[in-house]
This record gives structure tokens, sequence and C-alpha cells, in this order.
């Protein structure tokens, strides 16, 4: 079979796949507990509006790699319902009684099963899609993610979610730690802060791509 390559205006320069079907789609936690009023980012006392904007966003690029049959991964972060996956400089974190594993308006907060950790509808994972539950920041922290893309042949990610200055960028060191070249959709990620946000992808393009590249969903979706 021909290889199809794929090339996406970005910056700091074009990112180029030799073979799109080494591509794939990384959704990083688009989740209840972190998009919704009554989850752990509430608890923390963030704006949870600002992460709901991207929503249609990440849909329009789902949807694109849903027609070209391209790899979609999603992550989801969460705990066991004993916790024992969850370490005390993590689980002291947030206002007392909306704590990790504490019960909230959508059931246990960052608890794999409750409905707060499930994704938000709109862009709930289609049949044959891969969920990595994961519990860290990072996506390849002790959940197989490594072993899996290599699996599918991929090399290359484009990558969306929240918040794009703690889980995004932690998956991102370690994605190119590892040898994948990342890309960012600049629209299709957002943090409670829009300062982080506005940070995270100067350091990510900065020193000619060190971690990656970004570009807007539209560059993505014409590329594809």
């Amino acid at each position: 079979m021909t290889a199809r390559p794929l090339e996406i205006a970005a910056r700091p320069y074009p990112f180029r796949a030799a073979d799109r079907d080494a591509v794939a789609l990384l959704v990083i936690d688009m989740q209840r507990d972190f998009l919704d009023p009554g989850g752990f980012g509430a608890a923390l006392g963030n704006d949870v509006e600002r992460l709901q904007r991207i929503v249609p966003t990440v849909r329009r690029v789902l949807d694109a790699f849903r027609d070209h049959g391209l790899p979609i991964i999603h992550t989801k972060e969460g705990h066991r319902l004993d916790l024992s996956d969850c370490p005390p400089a993590k689980r002291g974190r947030g206002a007392p009684g909306m704590r990790i594993g504490d019960v909230g308006p959508m059931g246990r907060i960052l608890v794999f099963g409750e409905p707060g950790n499930d994704f938000v509808p709109e862009l709930a994972p289609a049949p044959g899609e891969l969920i990595v539950p994961k519990p860290g920041k990072g996506a390849f922290y002790r959940t197989g993610l490594d072993a899996r893309l290599a699996a599918l042949g991929v090399s290359h990610l484009i990558i969306a979610g929240v918040t794009t200055e703690v889980c995004v960028q932690t998956t991102m060191r370690e994605a190119n730690d590892r040898g994948y070249e990342c890309l960012l959709i600049e629209d299709a990620t957002e943090s409670y802060f829009p300062e982080f946000k506005a940070a995270t992808l100067e350091m990510v393009r900065a020193q000619g791509a060190i971690v990656g590249w970004t570009a807007p969903a539209a560059a993505v979706l014409e590329a594809l």
C-alpha cells in the first residue's frame, strides 16, 4: 500500500508525517469531573465554563478522524474504588469534603465508574475507539499506552483535551521522550487559567519544537 503523507501548517514550522496511517488523535480527559459544575475542577475553585468552550472544536476534530478511519484514543483520569492508586500528595488537594474519593454531586470524585468520571456526552467514545484509564497526569504513566500505540503503528500524535498545562503538557513531554512526534491543537485544548495555556503553547513549540508543534483545528482539518 502506498504511503499517504500528511502535512499540517503549524508552528514553529510544518508538522509532517510520512504516512497518515501512523497518525492518531489523542483526546485527554474530557470528563465531567473537569468540565461540569460539582466536579473536581470546580472543587478546586476553577471556572469550568472555560473548558466547556472547546467541546464543539474537539467534536469537529473527532468527527474528521472518524471520517478518515484514523485511530482515536481517549484518556480518562481516575482511581480505583479503594483509592489504592491515589497517593496522599494527590488525595490532599481540594476543599475538605470535595477531594478525590469524596462524594460530590456527581458521585465519588475522580473514581472510575462514577457519573462524574464519565466523558461529557458530546465527546463520548465511539465503538472501537481506545479508552485509556490513567491514575496520573501523564497518559503514559501506568497505562500501557506506549505498547498500544506501537501495536497500532502510531508514530505521530495529534493532541486535544484538558488541562493544557497539566495533563496535556505532561503527556506531550512523556510522548516526546518516547520518540513520538506531537502536535497540540491550540483551540482544542484549554486551561482554567488563560495565561497558563498561553505559556504552555509557547513552551511546547519553543527552540524548534523542542516538545512539539501547535496549530489551530482549522489547519488540522484542512490537512486531513
